[in-house]
């Protein structure tokens, strides 16, 4: 794929997949025209790097799809100030599109391998304010918590109390919650030290966060 070919790949991914998926915040689709998505795709998949479809990576891992981060971003509604807590850094793509709006991303991959390849992807990209550990999100208590944001990158059939607990007040989770065949975007925001309220955004599937508990299918 020739340079031509590519901004032009770019600019339809824009224009067809995520203008149409209500995302339309200028900011958003700025950061999706500059920072260059197929640097983060493996090699051997860089010419799925625009289509609307999750590219798989090492370690039967996935990126999500274009519109859908796109529209996680949004939801996030990230801040120059804000520091921001991402479980699952996969390629490490989101975690450059938050990095360029938010003050410092600290990112938490369980598979070194993946952490490794984000790593190298993020310096590749000059993406400095963005720290990636090799942690367990579903277990991880990062030193730096609480977080104003936190972004999951995969989905979670509910979201535990002990990573709401990272939050300050007024921070905001975003993620993809619920049980197949239909999940759920959610904003959850701490409203107080005890307090959290949740808005359903829009439905969508994504594969799971390794290791976060199942909620037990017996109802009492």
């Amino acid at each position: 794929m020739n340079l031509q070919n590519v901004e032009q790949a770019r600019y339809y991914m824009i224009e067809q997949q995520i203008r149409p998926w209500d995302v339309s915040d200028a900011a958003v689709l700025d950061l999706l025209a500059s920072v260059k998505r197929e640097d983060f795709v493996p090699l051997a998949q860089k010419s799925l790097a625009f289509v609307d479809m999750a590219i798989p990576l090492p370690a039967g891992q996935s990126m999500l799809p274009p519109r859908v981060e796109a529209r996680l971003l949004q939801d996030a509604a990230v801040k120059a100030t804000d520091k921001v807590l991402e479980i699952g850094t996969g390629s490490g793509y989101m975690t450059a599109l938050l990095a360029h709006q938010a003050q410092r991303v600290v990112s938490l991959e369980i598979n070194p391998e993946i952490a490794d390849l984000a790593r190298a992807n993020l310096q590749r990209a000059g993406i400095h304010n963005a720290d990636v550990l090799v942690v367990d999100g579903a277990k991880g208590t990062p030193a730096d918590a609480p977080f104003d944001v936190i972004v999951l990158g995969g989905s979670v059939a509910e979201v535990p109390q002990s990573l709401l607990n990272l939050l300050k007040v007024g921070g905001r989770l975003v993620g993809i919650i619920g049980e197949e065949p239909i999940m759920h975007a959610q904003v959850i925001t701490r409203s107080s030290e005890t307090n959290f309220t949740s808005v359903e955004k829009w439905d969508d599937n994504a594969p799971r966060l390794l290791n976060f508990q199942q909620p037990s299918a017996f109802k009492f």
